[in-house]
């Protein structure tokens, strides 16, 4: 499963002065607050009673092509964006209709596929509380690598049609290094199973192992 080539080119990681934070990406549900005068007074315009926070309305799906739904600014992009950059952004387009207006964003369903290399392809998925969450701490949230090849941990970030593949060997301490990586919505993050030849060998031959067994069985009945 999820094989590569041996003169696969994988992709390079970003440089450690470039690493990127976690940015909003399409299927993100996303808490969103607002209030007036940067906050002080704590005025909620959207709903100044409280009665949309008790029945859950503060959630916004960011839609298929990267555009939220948000109360008074209809459709508006924030694909692509961090956190901060989008809260930044929402205050900005806020100005024209409420003073010194305060935002507040938190992803609720950020989320991994993580295949930690057991025995029957076992996988699960791993719902992340904390938006910047390295590769080693989403390991560690489904158990760590439970019998697969340290050296060869798959990163698999973007669209499944021509998606980028990073390789991390965390048998080493070199390789640890780029586990900081911070994993992004939607990531497989894919540890290879280690190599069971006589296992293999035997799941080849079993086949045939029990159809001269049966022969043997039916010829000797006979005789």
């Amino acid at each position: 499963m999820l094989r590569t080539p041996q003169d696969y080119e994988y992709a390079e990681f970003p440089s450690k002065d470039l690493q990127e934070e976690y940015r909003l990406a399409p299927n993100d549900q996303l808490y969103f607050r607002l209030y007036t005068n940067d906050g002080e007074r704590l005025i909620d315009p959207i709903s100044p009673q409280g009665i949309q926070q008790l029945r859950g309305d503060h959630n916004y799906a960011i839609e298929f092509d990267g555009m939220v739904k948000l109360p008074v600014l209809g459709y508006i992009k924030l694909s692509g964006m961090t956190i901060r950059e989008a809260e930044v952004y929402l205050e900005n387009e806020f100005t024209r209709f409420y003073n010194r207006p305060f935002v507040r964003l938190r992803v609720t369903n950020h989320r991994v596929t993580i295949f930690p290399g057991g025995r029957g392809g076992a996988s699960t998925v791993v719902y992340l509380e904390n938006t910047n969450t390295n590769i080693f701490e989403a390991l560690a949230l489904a158990g760590g690598i439970a019998d697969g090849r340290a050296n060869k941990v798959k990163v698999i970030r973007g669209e499944l049609s021509n998606p980028q593949i990073f390789l991390i060997d965390l048998s080493t301490i070199e390789g640890v290094r780029n586990a900081d990586m911070i994993v992004q919505a939607n990531d497989i993050i894919y540890v290879e199973p280690r190599e069971r030849v006589p296992q293999r060998i035997l799941e080849n031959v079993s086949p045939y192992l029990s159809l001269v067994t049966t022969a043997l069985l039916v010829y000797s009945l006979f005789r």
